[in-house]
């Protein structure tokens, strides 16, 4: 499911939010993932075996200031790695080809260099 604003005015305005509502510039979103345990699939080996020591697939997540969701993606197997989920999203992959249409790095007060709009999580 996609959600994300479709322009750079919309992008601005939920970096408006965090920095209202949590003092963080430039920050176009929160991201995080959670193993969502089911049972082993006939025929499935070790495919969906986490290493938390059970049968899982991902939910992956993007959330705005307010906590709500502007993306979610879920079904990737439990085996994967972090950086594999991400992969498998179109999120990662309309970032990795430029189509967000997020906004170009900015002048920050008391800061030489421009800096990016950025997409946080805990790892």
């Amino acid at each position: 499911m996609i959600v994300f604003p479709s322009k750079e005015e919309e992008w601005l305005k939920v970096a408006e939010g965090f920095n209202n509502m949590w003092q963080f510039e430039n920050c176009l979103g929160a991201v995080d993932g959670k193993h969502i345990a089911i049972k082993q699939p006939p025929g499935s080996g070790s495919y969906y075996y986490n290493y938390k020591g059970f049968f899982s697939v991902v939910l992956f997540a993007i959330v705005n200031a307010n906590y709500e969701f502007t993306y979610v993606s879920c079904g990737t197997n439990g085996r994967i790695s972090d950086g594999g989920v991400i992969k498998k999203t179109d999120f990662y992959n309309l970032l990795i080809t430029d189509s967000l249409k997020l906004p170009q790095p900015v002048n920050m007060r008391g800061i030489q260099n421009k800096l990016p709009f950025v997409f946080i999580g805990l790892v």
